[in-house]
């Protein structure tokens, strides 16, 4: 009997093992969750929403090191995007990617402009006045985006700190791409062309 026990016990103990660190596998290479702090992104997202974060698109990030394993591809410009705050590694930021490395970003008369044409797709380009702000974000001044960077604004242009204020995100801290609003449950909605 008493070898049952601990039969019963290893087996326990093993399962628990293996389930924390298939867990741990997800949440580092998969996906993760992610609460919305602020209301840089309204109307889009909103303070309190829950969202699902999907890491492998992009390709995930390895803890403790500086490597990126490889993705299945690069970000679209309009995609909702999750990254390490530029100015504090300890945070990480929600923004809607704009452009890539290369590419021009200017704002004028509240429109985006990229590579000097009005961006309006998907939709939610079209809903936003974009603010000219800080230093990145001057009226009649395009910004070219470096190599291995990003440029990314919030929906809320009026009251959103993003790349026109501490401007470019370097690739490697992407996270993931926002794919899902999980909760509250009367939110709940895919992000694919918001």
């Amino acid at each position: 009997m008493n070898k049952k026990k601990k039969s019963w016990l290893r087996e326990t103990i093993e399962i628990v093992i293996i389930a924390l660190l298939l867990a741990g596998i997800i949440k580092v290479f998969v996906f993760e969750l992610y609460k919305i702090p602020s209301g840089s992104m309204i109307p889009t997202l909103l303070v309190g929403d829950r969202l699902v974060v999907v890491k492998f698109i992009y390709g995930p990030r390895v803890p403790f090191i500086n490597v990126r394993l490889p993705g299945v591809r690069e970000p679209k410009r309009g995609e909702i995007v999750v990254f390490i705050s530029p100015e504090d590694r300890a945070k990480f930021f929600i923004k809607r990617f704009i452009a890539s490395e290369g590419e021009t970003v200017e704002i004028s008369n509240g429109k985006l402009l990229v590579d000097g044409k009005v961006i309006d797709e998907p939709p939610a380009f079209r809903k936003v006045y974009y603010y000219n702000r800080g230093d990145f974000g001057v009226e009649g001044k395009p910004i070219k985006v470096p190599k291995d960077s990003y440029f990314v604004l919030g929906d809320n242009s009026a009251s959103s700190k993003d790349s026109r204020y501490w401007g470019f995100v370097p690739k490697n801290y992407l996270i993931g791409k926002a794919v899902v609003i999980i909760w509250p449950p009367k939110r709940i909605q895919l992000l694919t062309d918001k």
